[in-house]
C-alpha cells in the first residue's frame, strides 16, 4: 500500500508533514492541524489485513472504531491524548497528540557513544512515570494493556516528561472471561516480549505481560545492553546476564526488581504494577535473588542436579567399598593355610 505524501490532507483537516514511524502495522505521520494553527498531531495509519475479505475488513473496521472510542477517553499526563479517529479511502486512522523530543532508544545510543551508562537515578525517574501510566491503563474497566513497551516507544519531552506512545498494539482485557480483544493486531518486539505473548490472541496475556516488557526496557536502559529474548532464555536459561555483571553501579534492589519482572512464567512475576513499583522503590518485599528472573520452576533444576550428583557419588563410594572387600577376601584366601 502506498504511503501518504507530504502535503496530502486527510478529512480536510490533517496535512501530512512527514513520516515519523513505520512498521508492519502501518505508518505514523506528523501532520499539521489546519483548524488549529500551530498544532501538530501524530496520525497513525492502520493497514488492513491483506489476506482478509470484504466482510472481515468491515468487522475489523467496526472493532477499530469501537476500541478507538475507548482510547479517546484515556487522559493521563504520561500518555498522548487520542483526539480523533476515522476511516478514509479504505484506511483507518488514529489521531494523537504529537510528542516532541526523542525516544529512550536514542538515549541509550547517546550513552553508548559517550562510553557511559544511563544513571540509575535517571532510569528510576523514568520508571516512576512509566509505572504511573501503567497503573492508569491497568485500572481501566476493562483493563487496557499496551503490549509493546520498549525504549523506542517511550518519548522524553524537552521538559523531562515521559510519554508512553504508539497505541498500535493496545488491547482491552475483558474481565469476565479473560479474553483479550485486539484493537490492532500485533506481536510486540522480540527483545521485550514474554513467551505467553507469542501465542497470539489465545487469552494468555494479562497485566503481567506489560510488566515483563517494562522490566526488559529498564534492563536495557540500565545496562545499555539488549536483554536476551524470551525464546533464547527458554532454550538457554543462563543467557540472561545479571544486570550488575554489566553495570556494577546498579543497586541490588533495582537489579532484583528488574529480574523479578522479567521472570519467564507470569506466576513468578509481580502480580501487578503496584507490587512492582513498591519493590522497585523500596516499599515492598522482593523474592530471594535465587528465585528471580528464571522463576521457581527453573530453580528446581539445580536441586535435582545436586540430588543426582549425590546419588552418583554415593554409588561410586559403594563400588569402591565393594572392590576393597573383594581384594581383602582374595588376600585372605591366598595367605590362609589349607585345612587338612
Amino acid at each position: 500500500m502506498d504511503h501518504l505524501k507530504p502535503g496530502d490532507v486527510l478529512r480536510r483537516r490533517y496535512e501530512i508533514v512527514e513520516v515519523i514511524g513505520q512498521g508492519g502495522m502501518g505508518c505514523i505521520y506528523k501532520a499539521a492541524d489546519l483548524r488549529l494553527e500551530g498544532r501538530f498531531t501524530a496520525v497513525k495509519e492502520i493497514q488492513p489485513d491483506p489476506g482478509g475479505n470484504d466482510e472481515g475488513r468491515e468487522q475489523d473496521r467496526r472493532q477499530f472504531q469501537r476500541e478507538a472510542s475507548i482510547l479517546a477517553r484515556l487522559d493521563h499526563p504520561n500518555l498522548p491524548k487520542v483526539s480523533d479517529f476515522f476511516s478514509e479511502n479504505d484506511r483507518d486512522f488514529l489521531v494523537m497528540d504529537f510528542v516532541p523530543g526523542f525516544d529512550l532508544r536514542q538515549a541509550i545510543d547517546q550513552a553508548l557513544r559517550r562510553g557511559e551508562f544511563i544513571s540509575e537515578s535517571q532510569a528510576l525517574e523514568w520508571a516512576r512515570q512509566l509505572t504511573a501510566a501503567l497503573r492508569y491503563l491497568h485500572a481501566q474497566n476493562p483493563p487496557v494493556l499496551h503490549r509493546d513497551i520498549k525504549p523506542a516507544n517511550i518519548k522524553l519531552t524537552p521538559d523531562g516528561l515521559i510519554k508512553l506512545v504508539d497505541f498500535g498494539l493496545v488491547k482491552l482485557l475483558s474481565t469476565d472471561d479473560n479474553r483479550t480483544i485486539t484493537v490492532v493486531q500485533g506481536r510486540g518486539t522480540a527483545l521485550y516480549t514474554p513467551l505467553e505473548q507469542y501465542g497470539g490472541d489465545l487469552g494468555h496475556t494479562d497485566v503481567r505481560t506489560d510488566l515483563y516488557a517494562l522490566g526488559a526496557t529498564l534492563y536495557h536502559l540500565l545496562t545499555s545492553t539488549p536483554p536476551a529474548e524470551a525464546r533464547q532464555r527458554f532454550l538457554s536459561p543462563r543467557s540472561l546476564r545479571d544486570p550488575r555483571d554489566i553495570n556494577p553501579a546498579i543497586s541490588d534492589r533495582t537489579a532484583r526488581a528488574v529480574l523479578w519482572a522479567m521472570s519467564m512464567h507470569p506466576d513468578d512475576r509481580p502480580p501487578n504494577v503496584v507490587a512492582f513499583t513498591d519493590a522497585l522503590f523500596g516499599k515492598g518485599t522482593l523474592p530471594p535473588r535465587r528465585l528471580v528472573a528464571s522463576g521457581r520452576r527453573a530453580e528446581l533444576r539445580p536441586l535435582h542436579e545436586a540430588r543426582d550428583s549425590a546419588l552418583v557419588q554415593g554409588n561410586v563410594a559403594l563400588a569402591i567399598l565393594a572392590a576393597a572387600l573383594m581384594v581383602v577376601a582374595l588376600i585372605v584366601t591366598v595367605v590362609s593355610p589349607a585345612v587338612p
